[in-house]
């Protein structure tokens, strides 16, 4: 018969522990307290207070940012689960020095922050700088999706949301119906008839109230988008995994160790249109790290086919930037994908291989056939001349599968739709033909490089895989609060190599 150790569990332990013993050298949190500790200034946090003659004393904000950072790090993020580790877990009571906070005031505290994350943000950016950990020469520029604190349930337009109003109401008049049946024969309601009808009436007051106070959502060239009622501000993202509700959050990160140097989340998967305020944050960051009036003039800029527009070149161009970012037809060109078979039949027709007319003002195409000028048209971020080929001349085509996906409509019309530009020089043009060159294939190369690890280091490192609060202004609060983990994770890393 098998013989196992005794145990004593009523056996008291006295075990001597000294919290300042706890952060040991080499790890995140000793490197996270010993630059909050001593290398950043937050006296920011000062001004929220107001406890110099009466009140209670408050934690410090140093204290509950170490905390915070701390736990986001280990991929907690809720503040409850925080409080929570304050009390059980060794680690966080040596970061939090002893105290305890409650789950409100660390929610209160992240969500307050109204620019003081920012502050912080470039006291760790001035850290990476002084540890010569950005090289301020090449960025590269991309989103990454998160879930946001609100149900795809609640969204739609104002006339969808007003048809799950009625139809809610509906569900709600049965419940009752049923209930007076019941009452008539002297039935007992069930408990549960009764639960659900409670969440249907409230259900239904929360969809009403939204209707009562919001307009439909408008999307980037004006067409409407779903709402929603918990967080109007988060918006329906498709990504790898499906559609979410949620944020997009985008950053930009320095070549040499993957630092960010600005981010922002953002309700839409249309990253695009954001580039030039992403640009504008990188300009701003790097003027505090190089003390520079023009620190962007003669760097690169790489971003995807997402951010390919004369806009977003023009504004790179005039920050002194070369922007690096193919069009969408670029891969349908690349000739290695087209021997490797993984391209085959893909590659479409594009601008280039249409003449211009200029007498008739209309294009011919590659058969001989004539697109005619048929009006300038509303495009997705500025206006274009639309043209487009006569009923029936693109039936027999031989080159149909380089302008259409299917042979099978007998009404294709084949229509090009030439933006018009304000500008003297078409960037877009130009990086069309630049990007096929294999210099240029080479630098767009690095961008997956340096970015991409970024959002592999917050969501699949530090298992940070949503946000937890509601609205663009909290939300960007918590995204920053990430790249501040992510950042100051780098930082402790590079800091370990060198004493190797």
């Amino acid at each position: 018969m098998a013989r196992y150790k005794e145990t004593e569990k009523d056996q008291g332990i006295m075990i001597p522990i000294y919290l300042d013993e706890q952060l040991v050298s080499g790890t995140f949190e000793h490197m996270l307290s010993e630059l909050i500790d001593s290398q950043m200034d937050l006296r920011i946090f000062d001004g929220k207070y107001n406890n110099d003659l009466t009140g209670a004393t408050a934690i410090e904000p140093r204290i509950l940012l170490k905390i915070i950072i701390y736990c986001y790090s280990l991929g907690v993020i809720s503040s409850r689960r925080i409080a929570k580790m304050c009390g059980s877990n060794m680690t966080v009571k040596a970061l939090a020095e002893d105290t305890e906070p409650h789950y409100t005031t660390i929610s209160n505290f992240v969500s307050g922050m109204d620019g003081e994350n920012e502050k912080v943000f470039s006291e760790v950016l001035l850290v990476c700088k002084e540890m010569k950990l950005i090289r301020g020469k090449m960025f590269a520029v991309d989103g990454c999706r998160f879930s946001s604190n609100a149900s795809k349930e609640y969204s739609g337009t104002k006339k969808e949301l007003t048809e799950k109003y009625e139809k809610i109401k509906k569900i709600c008049r049965e419940i009752m119906k049923k209930h007076r049946e019941n009452d008539r024969i002297g039935k007992e309601e069930k408990a549960k008839d009764k639960r659900k009808l409670k969440k249907m009436k409230k259900k239904a007051a929360k969809i009403l109230e939204f209707l009562n106070t919001h307009e439909d959502r408008r999307g980037a060239s004006g067409e409407i988008v779903k709402s929603n009622v918990t967080d109007n501000e988060s918006g329906k993202i498709k990504g790898p995994h499906g559609v979410i509700q949620g944020y997009n959050g985008i950053a930009v990160a320095d070549e040499k160790n993957q630092i960010i140097v600005a981010a922002n989340a953002y309700g839409t998967a249309a990253e695009g249109q954001f580039f030039s305020e992403m640009l504008e944050q990188t300009n701003k960051s790097m003027k505090k790290i190089t003390g520079k009036k023009k620190p962007l003039k003669g760097k690169i800029i790489l971003a995807d086919n997402g951010h390919f527009s004369e806009e977003n070149l023009q504004k790179a161009k005039s920050m002194g930037m070369e922007a690096v970012i193919p069009d969408e037809q670029f891969r349908n060109r690349d000739k290695k994908m087209k021997e490797g078979g993984r391209r085959k039949g893909k590659e479409k027709f594009d601008i280039r291989n249409f003449k211009y007319m200029k007498k008739e003002n209309c294009f011919q195409c590659p058969n001989g056939k004539k697109l005619q000028y048929r009006g300038r048209v509303k495009l997705a971020r500025n206006e274009g001349d639309k043209y487009m080929s006569k009923t029936g001349d693109c039936v027999e085509c031989p080159y149909a599968d380089k302008c259409f996906h299917s042979r099978k409509s007998k009404k294709k019309q084949r229509t090009l739709y030439i933006p018009v530009s304000k500008y003297k020089e078409n960037l877009s043009q130009q990086m069309r033909e630049k990007i096929d060159k294999p210099k240029y294939k080479k630098l767009y190369s690095n961008r997956l490089k340096i970015i991409e690890p970024v959002f592999a280091d917050i969501t699949y490192c530090k298992g940070i895989t949503r946000f937890t609060l509601r609205g663009d202004k909290k939300v960007n609060i918590q995204w920053k609060l990430y790249c501040i983990v992510h950042n100051i994770s780098k930082c402790n890393t590079a800091k370990n190599r060198k004493m190797a």
